[in-house]
C-alpha cells in the first residue's frame, strides 16, 4: 500500500495548500488517488473530493476509535494507487495536553510515513533546531522529509538546504495567487472556491519532489486488519423487499456529512434520495425519512424562506415522519434564523452572532428516549457554531453532554415530534443509525 501524511508544525503553515496541490497533481498524472482529512472536519474534504473524483474520509481516533479509523482508511485505501491524507494543526497537536485526535496519532495508529510542512519565513539555521525537535520528540512517528514553504529567495533556499540533514522534499516560494480565502467556519466548500486547479498543482509540480514521494510513500505490510463485524448487523438490514428511503437535504447551504454516516445508512439498506432545500419547484421528493447535516444556512436565509419546501417539512414533521438534522440542520428546523422564517418544526429561534459560541470535541449522553436514539446511548461528537437558541421553557432536549457546551445549560438535541436535532455533530462508530431506519420504516408503514 501507498500512503502519505502531509503534517505541519502548527496551524496556517500551509498543509492544506501542499495536500491538495498534491493530490491535485498525482491526479493529474492519471493515479486514483483516495484522500482523507484527519480530525472533524468537513471543508477541506469537500477540496478533497472535487479534485481526486474520489469522496474523502475523516480520521479521527476521538469519534470513531482507533478500530474505526483503521476500517475507514484501510476500507477506502483497497483500490487506490495512492492515498493522501491532511493532517490537523501541528504534528502533535491533539485532545488539551493528549496525543488523542492529534495527527501524530493517527499516523502511529495507520504507521503511515510523514512529510512535515513549515512555514520557513524568517528562519535560517533555527529551522535545524525545529526540524530535529519534531523528529525526535516522538521517535514512533516516521518523518520521512520536509516540504519548505514560504521562502524568500533562492539564497534563502540554499541556506535552508546548507543546514538541514533530513530530505527535503518541496522549497515553496511565496504565491499570493493560490491562497484559500476562508470565512468564520473554515475555508471556502469546493464549490464556491475559484482557485485555478492547474495553477496550484503546476506550482506544485514545479516546486515539490513528487517522484520521491512516491518513492517514500511505500508502507509495510506490519498492520492485521480485520473489518469490524459489529454493524451493521444482518438483524438490523431492511427487509429487500422494504426499502426505506431517506432524504438528504444536500445543497450550499447543507453540505456537512461524513461520508462514513451515509455509507452506514446505505449498509443498512436505505436507499438516499439527495435534494435541495432550495429547490425552485418547492417540492420535496417521496421519501420514508429525512436527515439534514450542517453547513451555512445563514449564508441562504432568504432562499430557504421563500421555497415551499419548508412548510411541507413541517407538515411530514407533523404527521410523524422521522427527521435527524445537525448544527446547520437543526437551525434550519427552528422557528426563525434571525429575521427569516424557518420549517418552524422546533420550539426554539435562532441567532447568528460574530463571536465563536462552541468548538471542541463531545460526549452526550440520551436521557429522552427518541425515534432517532435510544435512551442511556453515549455518543462521541463535535460541536462548532457562531449562533445562540432561545428555546421554549418546555422544549424536550435528547442529550445531557459530559463534554462540551450544547444548546443550554450542558443540554444539546431538540426532540419534537419524531424530529431529533443538536449542534452535534457525530459518526456513525457511535452513532448507530439503526434505530433512525426502524423509525423510518414504522413510518412507512402507516
Amino acid at each position: 500500500m501507498n500512503a502519505i501524511l502531509i503534517a505541519g508544525t502548527h496551524s496556517g503553515v500551509g498543509k492544506t495548500t501542499v495536500s491538495i496541490g498534491l493530490m491535485a497533481s498525482l491526479y493529474r498524472r492519471g493515479y486514483k488517488v483516495q484522500p482523507f482529512k484527519i480530525g472533524p472536519d468537513f471543508i477541506d474534504p469537500s477540496h478533497h473530493s472535487s479534485l481526486c473524483s474520489q469522496p474523502s474520509r475523516n480520521l479521527d481516533d476521538w469519534m470513531m476509535g482507533e478500530k474505526g479509523v483503521l476500517e475507514t482508511f484501510y476500507s477506502a485505501s483497497r483500490d487506490a494507487d495512492i492515498s493522501v491524507i491532511e493532517g490537523v494543526m501541528g504534528l502533535y497537536d491533539g485532545l488539551e495536553d493528549s496525543e488523542i485526535a492529534s495527527t501524530a496519532h493517527i499516523a502511529k495508529i495507520l504507521k503511515v510515513p510523514v512529510i512535515l510542512v513549515i512555514n520557513a519565513h524568517g528562519m535560517s539555521r533555527s529551522i535545524a533546531a525545529l526540524v530535529k525537535g519534531y523528529v525526535e520528540y516522538d521517535s514512533k512517528v516516521n518523518i520521512i522529509g520536509v516540504i519548505l514553504n514560504m521562502v524568500g529567495s533562492d539564497k534563502h533556499a540554499s541556506i535552508l538546504k546548507k543546514v538541514l540533514d533530513i530530505p527535503i522534499l518541496g522549497i515553496l516560494p511565496r504565491n499570493e495567487q493560490i491562497k484559500t480565502p476562508s470565512r468564520h467556519l473554515g475555508l471556502y466548500m469546493a464549490f464556491e472556491d475559484k482557485k485555478n486547479l492547474d495553477l496550484l498543482s503546476d506550482f506544485i509540480e514545479s516546486n515539490v519532489d513528487i517522484d520521491n514521494i512516491l518513492s517514500k510513500s511505500w508502507m509495510p505490510d506490519t498492520i492485521k486488519f480485520h473489518p469490524l463485524q459489529s454493524y451493521p448487523s444482518k438483524s438490523h438490514r431492511c427487509d429487500l423487499n422494504e426499502k426505506v428511503k431517506i432524504g438528504v437535504a444536500y445543497d450550499s447551504a447543507f453540505c456537512f456529512y461524513y461520508k462514513d454516516n451515509l455509507d452506514a445508512l446505505k449498509k443498512l439498506g436505505a436507499d438516499l434520495v439527495f435534494f435541495s432545500l432550495m429547490d425552485k419547484d418547492n417540492k420535496m421528493p417521496d421519501i420514508d425519512g429525512l436527515y439534514i447535516g450542517g453547513g451555512y444556512p445563514e449564508l441562504y436565509a432568504k432562499k430557504l424562506e421563500k421555497s415551499g419546501i419548508r412548510m411541507q417539512i413541517k407538515s411530514e414533521a407533523q404527521n410523524g415522519m422521522p427527521i435527524y438534522a445537525e448544527c446547520g440542520g437543526m437551525i434550519y428546523l427552528c422557528k426563525s434564523l434571525d429575521k427569516f422564517k424557518m420549517a418552524d418544526v422546533l420550539p426554539a429561534e435562532v441567532s447568528m452572532t460574530n463571536k465563536l459560541q462552541a468548538l471542541g470535541y463531545t460526549i452526550g449522553e440520551v436521557i429522552n428516549d427518541n425515534a432517532i436514539a435510544k435512551k442511556g446511548l453515549e455518543v462521541r461528537g463535535h460541536e462548532f457554531h457562531y449562533s445562540k437558541i432561545e428555546h421554549d421553557r418546555d422544549a424536550t432536549f435528547a442529550y445531557q453532554l459530559k463534554r462540551g457546551k450544547g444548546i443550554y445549560d450542558g443540554k444539546d438535541g431538540l426532540i419534537e415530534y419524531n424530529v431529533m436535532a443538536s449542534y452535534m455533530h457525530v459518526h456513525s462508530a457511535t452513532f448507530p443509525f439503526d434505530r433512525f431506519l426502524e423509525s423510518c420504516k414504522e413510518f412507512k408503514r402507516r
